[in-house]
């Protein structure tokens, strides 16, 4: 009876590590740091951010510059000339924010710019966290990056420099 009960416990303890999940954690700011190509598409895609916010805003100063010159002029002007000129602050004013939507808008030109230069890089890593994942048998692999809290994290769980490696990039900078 004891044998039969201790080959029992041997039998569920030996399945119960058979279902055992293992995890593991990234930091994808750190990965995609190190790959090539990523800090160039990221100062691309500042260096447009920053272009196309001072082309609006300079636009929206220019309609401001409209406005206090129309105001200056208004008591003196016909009111066909005082219509005029609101019109024409107006339609300023609108291709101003139409300008703005299409730059920054959530399908606009920089998110158009981003999708161009940083998904395929994202891409490759997200495949590579794929496949090492699925070779090691991680039943989950979390990203401490962003939102994701770790209270804890055990450093024999991170597997950035094997995806890093796997990517073939030198980690040694």
């Amino acid at each position: 009876m004891k044998k039969m009960l201790v080959a029992l416990l041997c039998i569920v303890g030996a399945t119960t590590g058979l279902f055992a999940q293992k995890y593991a954690y990234i930091d994808s700011e750190y990965l995609l740091s190190k790959m090539p190509g990523y800090t160039e598409a990221q100062a691309e895609l500042e260096k447009l951010s920053v272009d196309w916010q001072n082309e609006i805003e300079a636009k929206f100063k220019a309609i401001d510059e409209m406005y206090k010159k129309y105001q200056q002029d208004a008591a003196l002007l016909p009111e066909e000339t005082k219509q005029k000129r609101q019109n024409a602050i107006i339609a300023a004013e609108q291709e101003a924010k139409e300008l703005q939507k299409k730059r920054f808008a959530t399908d606009g030109d920089l998110y158009k710019k981003r999708e161009e230069l940083v998904k395929p890089i994202q891409d490759k890593l997200f495949t590579a966290i794929e496949e090492y994942a699925r070779e090691k048998m991680y039943a989950f692999v979390f990203d401490k990056a962003g939102d994701m809290t770790i209270v804890y994290a055990d450093s024999k769980f991170n597997i950035n420099d094997a995806i890093l490696e796997r990517l073939g990039v030198d980690t040694t900078k």
